[in-house]
Formats: C-alpha cells, sequence, structure tokens
C-alpha cells in the first residue's frame, strides 16, 4: 500500500465522522504534517502520512515534537489499521 492510499482512507474516515481534514501546506516551513484533522466540538490534530514501515525524516520529526511539545495532538500514520486509533484520540 502506498501513502496516498493510507492518505485517501484517512480522508474517508474523518468525512464518515463528519469531519474534514485538510492537506496542510506551510511556505517557508518544511517538515509540516501533511493534513490538519478536524472533528464536530471543535477537536484537532495533525497528522503526518507514511508508506507502511517509513519513518519521518529529521526535520518532520523536530517540527513534530516541536508542535507537540506546545499542545498540538500529533501522529503519524503508516497503515491503514491506526487510522480508527489516530481519529478515536483527536476526537477525545
Amino acid at each position: 500500500m502506498r501513502e496516498r492510499d493510507i492518505e485517501r482512507k484517512l480522508v474517508v474516515e474523518t468525512v464518515r465522522r463528519r469531519g474534514v481534514a485538510l492537506k496542510f501546506v506551510s511556505p517557508g516551513c518544511i517538515g509540516v504534517p501533511d493534513r490538519i484533522v478536524m472533528l464536530p466540538d471543535g477537536k484537532m490534530g495533525f497528522v503526518e502520512l507514511k508508506a507502511p514501515g517509513k519513518k519521518p525524516r529529521p526535520i518532520q520529526v523536530r517540527r513534530i515534537q516541536q508542535m507537540r511539545k506546545m499542545g498540538f495532538k500529533v501522529f503519524v500514520i503508516d497503515g491503514v489499521e491506526q487510522i480508527g486509533s489516530v481519529l478515536d484520540a483527536i476526537g477525545e
């Protein structure tokens, strides 16, 4: 399975839960997560998607750590089986 297939399933499942998974692009700031996931009741998290078995690049790891230190929920998904639990955690 490719990263884009996992990403597509994340978007579909987010919409099924009445949310949106917006593509996150930040010109001038590298290493940001791929998607901003927003669920009902003001719940939000960031998701970095990877192909199965792949890991974030060092700049992505630093950006994820930076965002988590600020209190944001940030997740890395490299398999479709992780999507449900990540969306559950964002929705908490």
